[in-house]
């Protein structure tokens, strides 16, 4: 078992609690309330902000080209991706760009936005790559069950979210860092420092999911 397979086996229930979250569930089969969607998109448009950042530094730490071309691509594909279907959203709902702008952080948003900026700035390569892998393998996975499953929600934004985390830059992209994770010939004590990240990126991920399906907001 490659190092990628145990970090993932690492994380017990956790990995299932968020590849088959009530949120994801209800979007592949279209029966999410869009208020909920609606929660979700705003907040995840915010996360891609902190998202480009850890893609970039860890194209500043890469130690050849070939990593740095796999990082720069897919950080392309994102923002080509989803940024662009986040601005079609925000100019069908007749969002100004001010108002795009100021949208608020709640709060699972900045605490996991917070996390991502300290290991981008403090992390090695391989532990901004394990953070990156932890990031995109759930979605990877919640969306390529749905596909698999064929689920094809009625909405347009539903159905292109699936198609964005199947995509062969996605998939393609997650087995690259599984790749540089299981080469990665950690100690001891780097292991469990991949092991302890890739369990908060998944707790993380859960809350967010949390946050979008059962709301949040900040105590008065």
């Amino acid at each position: 078992m490659g190092l990628s397979d145990d970090l993932r086996a690492g994380v017990g229930p956790i990995w299932e609690k968020v590849v088959a979250h009530p949120f994801v569930s209800e979007m592949a089969d279209g029966s999410l309330d869009r208020a909920k969607f609606q929660i979700y998109f705003n907040q995840d448009y915010l996360f891609l902000r902190d998202w480009a950042i850890l893609l970039s530094l860890a194209t500043a730490k890469a130690p050849d080209f070939d990593a740095a071309r796999q990082l720069v691509s897919f950080l392309h594909l994102g923002l080509g991706g989803e940024e662009g279907l986040f601005q079609e959203a925000f100019r069908e709902r007749g969002l100004s760009r001010d108002e795009v702008k100021n949208l608020p952080y709640l709060p699972t948003t900045q605490n996991y936005s917070g996390y991502l900026r300290t290991q981008a700035f403090e992390g090695t390569f391989v532990e901004v790559v394990a953070t990156l892998l932890a990031v995109e393998w759930p979605y990877l996975e919640w969306a390529v069950q749905a596909e698999h499953a064929g689920q094809k929600p009625g909405d347009h934004y539903y159905q292109t979210w699936i198609d964005i985390h199947t995509s062969p830059g996605m998939s393609g992209f997650v087995s690259w860092l599984r790749s540089v994770v299981d080469d990665s010939k950690p100690t001891p004590e780097q292991r469990q420092k991949l092991r302890d990240i890739f369990q908060n990126v998944l707790r993380y991920e859960y809350q967010f999911f949390n946050m979008a399906y059962n709301g949040e907001a900040w105590p008065e």
